[in-house]
């Protein structure tokens, strides 16, 4: 594995154990998501620019649209969250009650 990918891989996994470890608050929950993506987004387009491949130079630009929606998405949860509940700690929302 060269230093690269072992960066990359280990963006990602600790992202992934900030979501699964420090789930306190939705915005640090979102942050952990956001750099998940963001590891992915390099990665990819270093994959293909690494296999001089111009079928996959669109792949990271989708990939970075579809992280932006799902950032917008996750912020207006958060500001609807705020609003409805007072504060974003995840252990006060209950998802069984409207």
């Amino acid at each position: 594995m060269t230093p690269v990918h072992f960066t990359f891989t280990s963006a990602f996994i600790l992202g992934l154990m900030g979501l699964a470890f420090h789930r306190t608050h939705l915005l640090s929950a979102l942050l952990c998501l956001e750099g998940m993506m963001l590891s992915l987004f390099v990665a990819l387009a270093l994959w293909a620019l690494q296999l001089e491949a111009t079928a996959f130079s669109a792949a990271p630009i989708l990939l970075l649209a579809f992280s932006a929606c799902e950032a917008s998405a996750g912020l207006a949860l958060l500001v609807a969250t705020a609003r409805t509940h007072g504060t974003d700690h995840l252990q006060n929302l209950n998802l069984l009650q409207c």
